[in-house]
């Protein structure tokens, strides 16, 4: 777990993993998104100008949902909201904000925007995997204690580390799944109620040694994030692959087919990362139990799935989109 990787010299600023690992994802999402669509794309520059506009769209998105889901840790301090170099933002959110405002450019421009976004699915696929490396090097959106021997075992304090010593009552957990004892190693109650271990550094030798090779050392956890990355690198393929079959029937004159019209790999995109996402809640052990015993990322993932079936069935009657003569990639 590095969530923060160096620090700049002189200026004091520490880079942090995930932030990098966004920043990353998102040039070769937008690279991909820009080889795609060089047969419809009037001007290379327009990708570049939605895609700018999405990620400063997306971050506030994040931090919306993830303020909006925590919002008990806002209360106190609400000037904190503000405080997004300290970490705490939901992929989910940035992806829905980030789509509203491609959708706004694309419209305001007069852009093909099935076509556009059939592309932005498959560039979604690679960011998000780029993403979730991450959320692993960061230690957030951990997953449930396994005895499967590639379960990975973050460090003392941790966010896993710290859920593991605390009862968890909104996911139906009355007791800790490691009994730390609290006598000797309390730190301090958060405003959440639960309790966190002292600073490392001010542990004894011997509580040092067992909190890293001994009984107090963090339990082996499912490592959702790079099932999470596995899978979305299988999906970005899959979408492409997807996207290509619609592209062949278009040019053979085929374009009638069964799924291939435009949007309609964005519609699929809905469906698989909804049922990924669905599943995935099972495995991860972050989230709460909210609505009819499910995390709110399983009901979201849900609807996503009914969204993508209506939309799949939606463009597949629609006429194709007209296409303006592409400009050379510049």
């Amino acid at each position: 777990m590095y969530p923060e990787l160096f620090e700049i010299p002189f200026i004091h600023v520490t880079v942090k993993s995930y932030g990098l690992m966004m920043v990353i994802g998102f040039l070769a999402a937008v690279s991909l998104i820009r080889r795609l669509s060089r047969s419809f794309t009037p001007d290379p520059q327009l990708i570049t100008n939605a895609a700018l506009y999405s990620l400063i769209g997306g971050v506030i998105g994040a931090r919306i949902f993830f303020v909006a889901h925590y919002f008990e840790k806002f209360r106190a301090y609400p000037i904190e909201v503000l405080y997004i170099w300290q970490g705490g933002l939901e992929l989910l959110g940035g992806v829905v904000v980030a789509i509203s405002v491609i959708l706004f450019y694309l419209v305001y421009h007069k852009l093909p925007i099935r076509r556009y976004f059939d592309v932005i699915a498959v560039g979604l696929m690679l960011a998000l995997a780029f993403g979730r490396i991450g959320c692993f090097l960061n230690g957030c959106c951990y997953g449930r204690p396994t005895a499967l021997p590639w379960g990975v075992r973050f460090p003392y304090n941790s966010f896993a580390y710290v859920s593991q010593i605390n009862a968890d009552l909104e996911r139906n957990r009355p007791d800790p799944q490691l009994m730390l004892p609290r006598e000797d190693y309390l730190g301090h109650v958060g405003e959440d109620g639960r309790w966190y271990p002292k600073p490392y550094k001010d542990l004894t030798e011997k509580q040092k040694s067992e909190v890293t090779q001994g009984p107090y050392r963090c339990l082996p956890v499912h490592p959702t994030q790079l099932y999470s990355c596995a899978l979305a690198v299988f999906w970005c393929v899959v979408l492409y692959l997807f996207w290509r079959r619609g592209q062949k029937a278009e040019i053979s004159g085929r374009g009638a087919r069964l799924f291939t019209k435009p949007g309609c790999t964005f519609a699929l995109m809905f469906i698989v990362y909804g049922l990924t996402r669905f599943g995935m809640e099972f495995l991860r052990d972050d989230n709460p139990f909210e609505f009819d015993g499910l995390t709110i990322s399983q009901n979201l993932g849900l609807a996503m799935v009914t969204l993508g079936v209506v939309l799949m069935a939606v463009f597949q009657k629609m006429k194709a989109e007209a296409v303006a003569p592409a400009k050379r990639a510049r």
